[in-house]
């Protein structure tokens, strides 16, 4: 692991930085490192897709990527109103998109798409054994697939490039790919890489971190979960004017492979959920994502302790520092609010207004009795027990805060920037979701025993009762909402939820609806914040909340909840499932349609 940090922290200064060839690469004495002196041997190729890893988006900010725009801000489940989200427009869940000259997320991916090409073009010129630089073009052709997927949630199609373009490339004037083209292109890549990666037990102690076959599988099986259910339930309205049209129905067969790669990943990956309930006080969905050293949890477990994560952002204390204000940013940041409090289920598998364990909202801490232990790792973290104490509203709040992602025992351990906890790229915990999903698509139904192979293991580990068909039909419970709501609990802030609301064809009606926080009661349903008299309680400071109060379904029935955001303020239409591609590439190719609406 060492090692492949090392390489990530001089990957980036491979064909760049002449000053570093004499310290870390045995090249040829000159000033500038080019292509043709480079890809001599198979320890060069190995360095050279050492820098893939680096362009996923983590952490440490690379040419103005920001973690923060992709953490569920500003979605149906945040009280976070006006970030910056979504690739950095402010306010995307509102329905605030506007076409902008540039976008960083469009020239960084084709920028790291041209290096995954230029190893790929030398690897075909390589006059050594092909099979010493397998493993090296396999990585190659995953992360093309990888930016390539990431163009494809952002854009829909795009421009495919699998070569090394130059200035007068006919390819710089081409039309846009369909997203049909795009995801033919994305599977045919990881299918080859599928076949020349290693398993994660063939990869050497010292190479821990480098994608794995069972990687690229969970990757692909994320990729055809994503357009099976985008084309049953978007289907073709967000395609661009000019753009064919699938050349099948390939619903079934994405479903079908999607199904076999998880299923292949949870029986041979060797992969297994985190989980220290007993030791913990039940807030392993807490520390998992804090682990870093030996004092970053109470029993001293570190970073060879986590078997879930399958391919991570890997960071270190000492060789590759986070840089990133974490503890401080997240707590604050990540807030969620009234639905995403509701959709945690009580310890008996119920939905807060079906269970008979639901405590209700007269107090502030009532609400998290007999609960998913995930509400007490990602709201109350290692700071509060489920029995504290009011939470004021006269700040301005929603009364929620959020300790995902936050640094235990911050910062006697870690100081701001220092933090350096690895960052979940594919986690076990999504293929058991993509499986259970994938089957219920494809099938219409999901048997006791697949759900026992899938959510059921999360559930356990949230201290929740498994979910089964005949809980399912006794509480008239939807099994699909059941799959999705376990989903939308166990990746919060983990950059799925606008993908999933687009995927499934609800984000209007999500995001839409006004954005609530704490329940305040009223004379009738008294809280910490209205009295019997139905005044304010000096918890509670009503000039601070511009918006007033909304009525709102809640466990206990239709009740007022302080309003984050008016339903008047947003206007997400389905121009938004896509963003507009940037109005400079436009001006440079004059051949590229523009999204609807734009």
């Amino acid at each position: 692991m060492k090692k492949l940090l090392i390489f990530l922290a001089i990957g980036t200064v491979v064909f760049t930085a002449p000053s570093c060839k004499k310290t870390y690469l045995d090249l040829v004495p000159e000033d500038v490192l080019t292509q043709a002196a480079y890809f001599k041997n198979p320890a060069q190729f190995k360095a050279a897709a050492s820098d893939f890893y680096n362009k996923m988006i983590s952490w440490q900010s690379l040419n103005g990527s920001n973690i923060y725009d992709f953490m569920d801000n500003g979605s149906d489940l945040s009280a976070n109103v006006t970030v910056n989200t979504e690739g950095g427009y402010q306010g995307y869940g509102r329905g605030t998109v506007n076409p902008e000259s540039t976008d960083q997320y469009w020239d960084n991916s084709y920028a790291y798409i041209r290096e995954n090409n230029v190893l790929l073009q030398q690897a075909a010129a390589y006059t050594g054994s092909a099979s010493d630089i397998t493993q090296y073009v396999a990585e190659a052709k995953f992360f093309r697939a990888w930016h390539h997927f990431f163009l494809l949630k952002r854009f829909g199609g795009v421009p495919i490039v699998t070569s090394v373009l130059d200035l007068n490339s006919p390819q710089l004037q081409a039309p846009r790919n369909s997203r049909y083209e795009v995801i033919t292109q994305i599977l045919s890549d990881l299918n080859d890489a599928i076949a020349g990666l290693p398993t994660e037990q063939a990869i050497p102690s010292a190479d821990k971190g480098r994608v794995s076959k069972w990687a690229a599988e969970a990757f692909k099986a994320r990729v055809e979960l994503y357009e099976a259910t985008w084309r049953k339930y978007t289907g073709t309205t967000t395609d661009f004017t000019g753009s064919g049209g699938p050349s099948s129905n390939q619903i079934s067969q994405f479903l079908t492979d999607a199904v076999a790669m998880a299923k292949d990943v949870m029986t041979n990956g060797g992969y297994s959920l985190w989980n220290y309930n007993t030791q913990l006080n039940n807030r392993s969905s807490y520390y998992l994502f804090s682990i870093d050293g030996s004092g970053s949890n109470p029993l001293g477990l570190d970073k060879t302790s986590n078997n879930e994560f399958i391919l991570k952002s890997m960071y270190d204390f000492v060789l590759h520092q986070g840089g990133i204000n974490l503890t401080h940013t997240v707590t604050g940041y990540m807030t969620p609010n009234r639905k995403m409090m509701d959709m945690y289920l009580c310890s008996d598998g119920l939905p807060v207004d079906k269970s008979p364990l639901f405590q209700g909202y007269h107090t502030a801490a009532s609400e998290y009795q007999n609960r998913d232990y995930r509400l007490y790792g990602y709201v109350l973290g290692y700071g509060n027990a489920p029995t504290a104490g009011s939470v004021p509203l006269t700040t301005g709040t929603s009364g929620y805060g959020n300790e995902k992602f936050a640094a235990y025992n911050y910062p006697t351990y870690r100081n701001d920037n220092q933090e350096s906890q690895d960052y979940p790229q594919i986690r076990l915990a999504e293929v058991y979701l993509i499986y259970a999903e994938a089957t219920f698509e494809l099938n219409g139904s999901i048997s006791d025993a697949d759900l026992n192979l899938s959510i059921n293991l999360l559930r356990a580990r949230a201290g929740v009762a498994p979910l089964t068909n005949t809980l399912a039909s006794t509480y008239s419970l939807d099994m699909l909402t059941e799959i999705r709501r376990e989903r939308t609990i166990e990746m919060w802030g983990e950059n799925y939820r606008f993908d999933d609301l687009k995927r499934w064809g609800i984000a209007e009606a999500s995001l839409n609806a006004p954005l609530c926080g704490q329940v305040l009661g009223d004379a009738a349903y008294t809280t910490d914040y209205i009295n019997a008299s139905g005044n304010p309680t000096s918890l509670y400071t009503p000039s601070l909340y511009v918006y007033g109060a909304t009525t709102v379904a809640t466990g206990n029935g239709n009740l007022p909840a302080i309003t984050i955001d008016a339903a008047a303020n947003r206007n997400f239409k389905r121009m938004h499932y896509l963003f507009p591609i940037p109005l400079k590439q436009i001006q440079l190719n004059s051949h590229l349609a523009q999204n609807n609406g734009y």
